[in-house]
């Protein structure tokens, strides 16, 4: 078993893209980035670049080592912070729908998200902008967007990725009734149902796939956009922990498997990498990864100043901020830390100009083109989250709205934090105390919360109340 010092668990997505949220902050790093000369427009174009994705499930930012890490170890996403740009505050959804409906369209959830685990058919997503722009598209991992009543398995639904541009697929978490996600998987596979994988590991087979489509298009451009099954609940065994090799022991649970979980991620992002050097596609590919939310709230992260409670589902720091490490050594070269600010809706735009295409209209995110060319990007000033997954939720989540820059944050109930001394958010300022600063900031960003449409947040303990008074009627 585990040491138990790594997690205290009581104490309770060529481009390849990786995202985590967390609470580090670190400061400006003085690692020099070599910059290429722009164009007259500012923006420097060449052919298009490959595209990869990954978006880890519940990993926060503070889960990698190259972020402060000490519980977990992950030298490979760590060299490609050294070597690319370690994004140090990217902000997410608190939770994976909401995340994975914003990153795909670029729009805040109060335009499109409709329902928790679907996304509208009437929606476009980056699939279908690069797959329209003359990419192979190919989706992997977790999908969780054709509804929870998809149970039966229709021709419309089964083609559903293709409708969001997405040619080839290999998905968990499809159809209803998911299935086990890691060992023993229940995976669909471009319309059917794989078979024979009882002795597989649900992460292995979606990684092969995708190794095998850059493979079978390597002299073509793709996106490759990988919503990762990892590192999720239930924390159980992987390949490479002791328990693997006992087949009754697969899916024992325990918060401290959550260590090797973590660190097969980090497994993965190296079997990408050295497909891609083996192809001599490096040079040519865009390679992020992030991920989709904060880490679990059950779980505690040691860190290089001090123990780390996740915070998914949630709207503080903990469920917000997350990693995201950008790798073409062609463009970027030297590395960099980018200590601005980058939100999800800014994947779509920047994949447009990636792939020398209009931007569509009503898009929310900002491109930062200039930036995943390793040219000079103008920052982001401030980031917005519309946060209501309609559903309920545990006792320390709340639905709502912020905007927020990198020192304070503005929520729609009018509480005012300094985030960058109260990442917990425990002391909102009251307003006679705030500086002629303060003031005129949160003037600007209550005319920002001003902007978007009213919205009623019905709140977890309501949806239990209802269902407390549903029980009792019948």
């Amino acid at each position: 078993m585990k040491d138990k010092f790594i997690i205290m668990p009581k104490l309770k997505v060529y481009i390849l893209i990786f995202m985590a949220v967390g609470f580090l902050m670190p400061s400006a790093s003085s690692k020099a980035m070599d910059i290429v000369n722009e164009s007259e427009n500012g923006v420097q174009r060449a052919g298009k670049p490959n595209i990869i994705l990954l978006m880890a499930d519940d990993m926060g930012y503070e889960c990698l080592s190259s972020n402060g890490s000490i519980s977990y170890n992950t030298p490979v996403l760590d060299k490609l912070a050294k070597e690319g740009i370690k994004f140090n505050y990217v902000i997410s959804q608190p939770l994976c729908t909401p995340s994975r409906v914003k990153i795909m369209t670029g729009k805040y959830n109060y335009r499109n998200y409709k329902a928790f685990g679907y996304l509208d058919v009437k929606e476009k997503t980056f699939g279908n902008l690069l797959s329209e722009a003359g990419y192979e598209t190919c989706v992997v991992g977790k999908w969780q967007l054709n509804g929870s009543d998809a149970k039966s398995e229709s021709e419309e639904l089964l083609g559903r990725p293709q409708h969001f541009g997405f040619k080839e697929y290999c998905l968990w978490n499809f159809m209803g009734g998911s299935g086990n996600r890691f060992a023993d998987p229940r995976l669909y596979e471009n319309g059917k149902l794989l078979e024979g994988l009882e002795d597989s590991y649900g992460p292995d087979i979606v990684s092969d796939y995708a190794v095998n489509f850059m493979e079978r298009n390597k002299k073509k451009p793709f996106f490759l956009y990988y919503p990762m099954i990892l590192v999720h609940s239930p924390f159980v065994p992987t390949p490479d922990s002791e328990e693997w090799k006992n087949k009754e022991l697969r899916h024992e649970k325990d918060d401290l498997f959550f260590k090797d979980m973590v660190e097969y991620t980090d497994k993965v992002v190296d079997k990408l990498i050295k497909k891609l050097d083996e192809l001599e596609l490096l040079d040519n590919t865009i390679f992020i990864f992030t991920a989709d939310n904060g880490t679990h709230y059950s779980l505690t992260t040691q860190t290089v100043n001090g123990p780390f409670k996740g915070g998914k589902g949630t709207m503080p720091d903990a469920g917000t901020h997350v990693p995201m490490v950008v790798y073409n050594p062609s463009k970027i070269r030297g590395g960099t830390d980018y200590n601005d600010l980058f939100e999800f809706s800014d994947f779509l735009p920047t994949f447009a100009d990636l792939a020398n295409v209009s931007i569509p209209d009503g898009t929310d995110g900002k491109s930062h083109f200039q930036l995943f060319n390793g040219q000079i990007q103008k920052p982001r000033k401030t980031v917005f989250v519309h946060y209501d997954p309609l559903k309920s939720g545990g006792t320390e989540r709340r639905y709502g709205r912020f905007a927020q820059n990198k020192e304070y944050k503005l929520y729609n109930d009018g509480k005012f934090y300094n985030v960058a001394m109260d990442k917990r958010e425990m002391n909102p300022i009251p307003e006679q105390d705030l500086t002629s600063k303060e003031k005129n900031l949160k003037t600007s960003f209550k005319l920002i919360l001003d902007a978007a449409p009213s919205h009623y947040f019905k709140q977890p303990m309501e949806y239990k109340k209802e269902k407390k008074r549903l029980i009792k009627s019948r």
